[in-house]
This record gives structure tokens, sequence and C-alpha cells, in this order.
């Protein structure tokens, strides 16, 4: 009776199985259902795929593995020694998730979905499956979500803070593409891939809002070296009140107006307002409080938009920064 090679009760999930003798004879039969293919494996090097149908091994439908053979050991032993290997060609869905940092230096984790097939069964088993040993679809699916992983991880590395949140389609985009051209390379078809959430420390999400607010990425940038700096020179046991004084006023000085114009420099005080309900500074044209949502269209009549303090009926000047009070 002709040996039968058949992948038996294939699992929904499953994407690789490895027939377990290793000893082939001519005349066998062999079995590839639909949305599968059988790759024939010997000596670290894949050679010839059989599709779908019940094949008669045979000289015939298998010339390279017999060429290797006639040319390794002059003739085409019975049985003879190869790893057949069943791929799945159906599409299979992944997750993803990592840690990167931008080129600013702002810590993210990113998590999202992927969907993939196998397009070329040859290049994959010599580049994943037979070239790295992983025969489970479970070690396949552990190279996969890695390879993944490390690709975004290099490519969200090239992008700072602020475009990878407000350009996020642009660079979901370029991801896709970029993973589509390395997944080529192993044998793989990306269907599509999507982030379903990116995030970054509580820290570089105030300065993000901050930008976002402000529009001066730079100038956020400088007050946060600043206070830096100032950190820094109160660590030093030899540093006077006056070194700081020196050395962090012009950090402080915004960037010039994009305008031909050139005009005097806003200090920094100007720049900001205070809350009238947590008292904190938040940018002049914030319409609410980053730290507590108070509307400062409400707050229009009854406190002073200079300094937050409250205002008595009909004022026309502040009582605590004299600032004269709009009609």
């Amino acid at each position: 009776m002709p040996q039968v090679i058949e992948w038996k009760n294939p699992g929904k999930d499953d994407i690789v199985w490895r027939y377990p003798d290793e000893r082939i004879e001519w005349g066998a039969q062999l079995i590839v259902r639909e949305y599968e293919v059988a790759v024939f494996f010997r000596d670290g090097k894949a050679y010839d795929v059989l599709g779908p149908g019940r094949h008669t091994l045979t000289t015939l439908n298998l010339p390279l593995l017999t060429d290797y053979l006639t040319r390794l050991l002059g003739f085409t032993e019975s049985p003879f020694k190869a790893t057949i290997i069943f791929v799945s060609t159906k599409q299979f869905q992944g997750k993803f998730g990592g840690r990167s940092q931008t080129t600013d230096l702002a810590p993210l984790t990113f998590y999202g979905g992927y969907w993939f097939r196998v397009g070329d069964p040859k290049i994959f088993v010599n580049e994943v499956v037979g070239g790295k040993d992983k025969y489970t679809t479970s070690e396949v699916n552990e190279f996969i979500r890695g390879f993944i992983n490390e690709r975004l991880i290099d490519f969200l590395a090239k992008y700072d803070l602020l475009t990878v949140f407000t350009k996020i389609d642009d660079v979901s985009f370029k991801a896709k593409a970029t993973v589509q051209d390395e997944f080529k390379r192993i044998g793989l078809e990306l269907v599509d891939l999507k982030f379903e959430g990116i995030d970054t420390t509580p820290e570089y999400r105030e300065r993000l809002f901050w930008i976002k607010q402000s529009g001066q990425a730079a100038y956020v940038l400088q007050m946060e070296t600043a206070k830096t700096m100032a950190k820094e020179l109160g660590k030093s046991p030899g540093a006077g009140f006056g070194a700081g004084m020196v050395m962090i006023p012009p950090v402080f000085t915004p960037p010039p107006p994009q305008s031909a114009t050139v005009q005097p420099a806003v200090t920094a005080a100007a720049q900001t307002k205070k809350c009238p309900n947590c008292k904190r500074d938040v940018p002049l044209e914030a319409k609410f409080c980053p730290y507590c949502g108070f509307d400062f269209s409400k707050a229009s009549s009854s406190y002073c938009p200079n300094c937050g303090a409250p205002l008595p009926p009909g004022a026309k000047f502040c009582p605590k920064c004299g600032k004269k009070i709009a009609e």
C-alpha cells in the first residue's frame, strides 16, 4: 500500500505543519487540500511546491528535488529523505505592540492589529519556517509579531512627537508601506495594518498640549530647557542665585514672530494668564484651563484677565494688580 501524506484536521488558525516522517517513497500519495501548499525542504533549502490536489510523487512533479538528489547521490534513491512542510494560504490576523522613542526623545507605546497571508510559500519556508526552525504555528506567529514590532520601533524613531500625534493617518499609512515591503522579503503579504493606540508619558502629553495650544514648539522646548538648567544649578553646591539669573533669562526669550517686520520681544509672562479657579498659568489664548477645565468665556466680567483675581461689581481696575478692565 503506497504511503499517504496529508495534513489531517488543520485548525482554523494553523499556518504551518511539518509531516513527521522524513523518509519519503517514490509513488507516495500526497494530498493537498484547498488553501494549502506542500513545500519539499531539504538541507536548508526549499525545492518543489505542490498545490491543491492528489499527487503521486514522481521525478516529474518534483524536478528540483530530483535534480538535487541526482547531483548529491548520483541517483534518485527510494525512499529518499526530505521534509514536507504544509503551508496554509488563508488570511490570518495577529496583534503587535511595543515601545519606541521619537527624535525628541519622547517615549512611545503603541499597539494594534495586522492581517496577512503567505504570498510566496517557497520564500516563506526558506526565510522563516525551515530557515529559522519555526515549524509550529505558535513559533511562526511569535516570529511575525516580533518582526513587525522591530520594524515599527525603528520606523517611529524617525518622527518627532508632534508629528506622530497630529499626523497619525499619514504615519500609519507609511508604517504599513514599510512593513509591507519587509513582509515581501520573507514571503508574506500584508493585507492590512492598523494602530489601535499610541501613547506617551504624562510629562510629554502635557508638552504636546502646550505645543498645540501655543503653536510654538521651539518656545516650549526652551522653557523645558530652562527648567532643567535651573534644577541642575540648584543641585550645584557652588552655584549662587546670581548665576542662575544670568543664564536662564536668554533661554526664556520666546522665538521672534513669523513676520518680515521685526517686533519687540515678548516676555514669558505676557504669553500666559492665570486661571481664576486653580490659579495656574495657562496660555494667553486658551479658552479652557488645561488643568481644571475652567471656561474663560464665563470669567470675562467677574475675574481679572491678567491675574485672575475676583472683581467687585462695576470695577474698572483690578484691586490686586491694577490692570484696567475693558468695558
